[in-house]
Order: C-alpha cells, then sequence, then structure tokens
C-alpha cells in the first residue's frame, strides 16, 4: 500500500459482512485481520445478547483497545483491516486519532436485508432485536475522507476486489 491509507475499518450495522469482508481485504492485500467483536468485554457481551444495545461509555475503552491494536500493527509493518461497527462519527475519529492514515470501508445495506442475514446466523451474540438501534445509531461516513462505500449484497470477491484497489490507490 502507498503511503496514503495505513490501515482499513470494515465498517457497518450488524450482519452486514464486515468480518468476511474484512478478511477477504486482507488476504487479497496481504494484510491482517483483527476481529473487533473478540475485544469487546463480557459485559457488553451480555448486553447485546440480552438485547440491550451499548451506549458510548460501553464502547469507549473497546475503542480506545481497538486503535491501539491497529496503531501496534502499523509500527510493526502490517496492513491491519479491522473489522469494527464504528458506527458513529466520533468512533470513527477516535480510531483516526489513534492511526493517522485510516481508511474505512463502509457496507451499505438496507435493514430488510440485515434482518434476514442475522436470521440466519448460528451462534453470534448480538440479538435480533437491536437491529433496528444499529440503524438508529449509525451516522453514515458520507462525507468523511478516506472511505469507501459499497452495496454489502455485492459478492465478497466483488466488495474485496473493489475495496483492495482503492487501497492501493490511496
Amino acid at each position: 500500500m502507498q503511503e496514503g491509507i495505513s490501515a482499513l475499518v470494515v465498517m457497518g450495522v450488524t450482519a452486514c459482512g464486515k468480518s468476511t469482508i474484512a478478511e477477504a481485504i486482507a488476504q487479497g492485500a496481504g494484510g491482517v485481520h483483527i476481529e473487533g467483536d473478540l475485544f469487546h468485554s463480557a459485559a457488553s457481551i451480555e448486553k447485546m445478547r440480552s438485547g440491550i444495545a451499548l451506549d458510548d461509555d460501553d464502547r469507549a475503552e473497546w475503542l480506545q483497545q481497538l486503535g491501539e491494536l491497529l496503531a501496534r500493527a502499523v509500527a510493526a509493518g502490517q496492513k491491519p483491516v479491522l473489522s469494527c461497527s464504528a458506527l458513529k462519527s466520533r468512533y470513527r475519529d477516535q480510531l483516526r486519532a489513534a492511526v493517522p492514515g485510516l481508511g474505512f470501508v463502509f457496507l451499505d445495506i438496507d435493514q430488510t436485508e440485515v434482518q434476514r442475514r442475522a436470521a440466519l446466523r448460528k451462534g453470534h451474540f448480538m440479538s435480533l432485536t437491536l437491529i433496528s438501534s444499529q440503524f438508529s445509531t449509525l451516522q453514515r461516513p458520507d462525507n468523511e475522507p478516506g472511505v469507501l462505500t459499497v452495496d454489502a449484497t455485492l459478492p465478497v470477491a466483488e466488495i474485496s476486489r473493489q475495496a483492495v484497489e482503492w487501497w492501493k490507490a490511496s
């Protein structure tokens, strides 16, 4: 990758495909995927499992930890690709503060498709009752710098191809 974007965050609402796409981008770019969900606290996971939406306080330490992980990976010469909802602009700004040159791939999807996909997932901690709160919380990154918006209903290979090409050109 060139000097522009040093790391990526694949972002969007629950069940939009963040983890799958982040893994595909990491493979296509010779990078490393960091699964953001693995770093939620036990209390946060229990809240989500119980159908209680996380608030800013729940996410603060999690976002700090993710920013530190990204920064360490970049410092080590890796090309990290983080899967993380990053629903609010202030969450994205917090991650950008930790990693200058951070890019975002926003997986754009509608609520009906998310409900369909979420119903098919097995063993995920996110309660289906939280889907509407994800859309209510989402602040679209439409006019933010360093953001590629992609239709999340495209095939994984097409999304990852677009993202890798965009990252290489940045």
